[in-house]
């Protein structure tokens, strides 16, 4: 026998079939090997397939019927295997068995530097072919100029890719992305856009958290803005979200503005909060697009002061709230007439000093064990 001949042929070889078709595969064994049909069986994937499916059509070709075929185990195919009695391989067969793509959908993209874009998208609303599936994301000029394709795949996920340069600003672009395996191909709605209109920046750098004073109810949150926005002319906006140690659920702060600091109000006292910020750039340039949020910040973490409210002690309930609001307010404006000279320093700072006054107050009431 010549080593180079093969000890069988399966047919068909390597078919690609839709989801539910049927298959009858043959294997003819060669001349040269001095085997019959009834010497042969087959496999799926390692498991012995049943004889009654067999049927022999000739003194050395045996077939095999197979009915509505489910997707494929694996996207490289699927492996029929023809043998001997005695277990040798004689031939194999790869079975492709899936969908041909769905219409890519949900293409999003955004810029760090204005001279970069990201796009990532969705594979449709079944997603699944069982076959390998190739994704293509092409780009050119509106207008004008040729198609370009993305080189840098699952940059920002598996369906993603990066364009690192050579993009021009002020210039609407089309974008799309082309799907295709061994069953056909499908094409995205196109998008446009500028890049101005999709800039975006890394989460805001430098955040920290500390105490004010000895408040017990407040917390002040800096930060640093983008540096890699700091040569372009833009505005930028803020959003604070923060929330309790030992809680999953995040209070948002949206009106910030373009300030990078913030003070936190209302918090309860000894608590460890946890606090995130995160920047939208927006008006690139005069772009009238609203901006795309970055990524949140690492979580920072900062406790309030502990209260020196007596162990065992009682909130005030119903009426005594209003009672204890009014005395209060009563105390505010008594201290603020005492320490303050006109209403131009009626601001924040004033309200903090009384506010540390009053628990200082409280302190040395609960300690003395009258009113101060």
């Amino acid at each position: 026998v010549s080593p180079a001949a093969d000890p069988a042929v399966i047919s068909p070889q390597d078919p690609t079939l839709l989801i539910g078709s049927s298959l009858v595969a043959t294997c003819t064994v060669s001349p040269d090997f001095p085997l019959k049909a009834e010497d042969l069986y087959w496999t799926l994937n390692g498991r012995r397939l049943p004889a009654a499916s067999y049927s022999a059509l000739g003194p050395s070709t045996l077939s095999v019927a197979l009915a509505r075929l489910n997707g494929s185990r694996q996207q490289s195919g699927d492996n029929l295997v023809c043998h001997s009695r005695d277990g040798g391989i004689l031939a194999g067969s790869c079975l492709y068995v899936g969908l041909p793509p769905e219409k890519p959908v949900n293409i999003t993209c955004w810029s760090k530097n204005m001279k970069d874009l990201t796009c990532k998208w969705a594979p449709g609303t079944e997603g699944e072919t069982f076959l390998h599936t190739n994704y293509t994301l092409k780009y050119k000029r509106r207008w004008y100029g040729q198609d370009n394709t993305c080189q840098e795949y699952h940059t920002a996920g598996t369906y993603s890719c990066h364009i690192p340069k050579d993009l021009a600003l002020f210039t609407p672009y089309e974008i799309w992305v082309e799907a295709s395996n061994r069953l056909g191909v499908a094409v995205s709605d196109v998008v446009m856009l500028d890049i101005l209109d999709v800039v975006t920046t890394d989460p805001p750098s430098d955040v920290h958290v500390s105490r004010v004073g000895d408040l017990e109810d407040q917390l002040s949150v800096r930060w640093s803005s983008p540096p890699a926005l700091k040569d372009f002319l833009f505005q930028a906006k803020y959003q604070i979200q923060y929330r309790v140690e030992d809680s999953s659920e995040w209070k948002v702060v949206d009106d910030v503005g373009n300030q990078t600091s913030c003070r936190l109000a209302g918090l309860r006292p000894g608590t460890v909060y946890f606090v995130q910020v995160r920047c939208n750039p927006f008006s690139i340039y005069g772009s009238k697009k609203a901006g795309i949020w970055s990524d949140w910040s690492n979580p920072t973490a900062a406790s309030t002061p502990r209260s020196e409210r007596v162990a065992g002690g009682c909130d005030p309930k119903g009426g005594e709230q209003n009672t204890t609001l009014r005395r209060e307010l009563k105390q505010f404006f008594g201290w603020v007439k005492k320490h303050a000279y006109g209403c131009s320093n009626l601001g924040i700072k004033l309200y903090d000093q009384w506010r540390v006054w009053l628990q200082k107050s409280h302190k040395t009431r609960n300690q003395v064990g009258k009113e101060p």
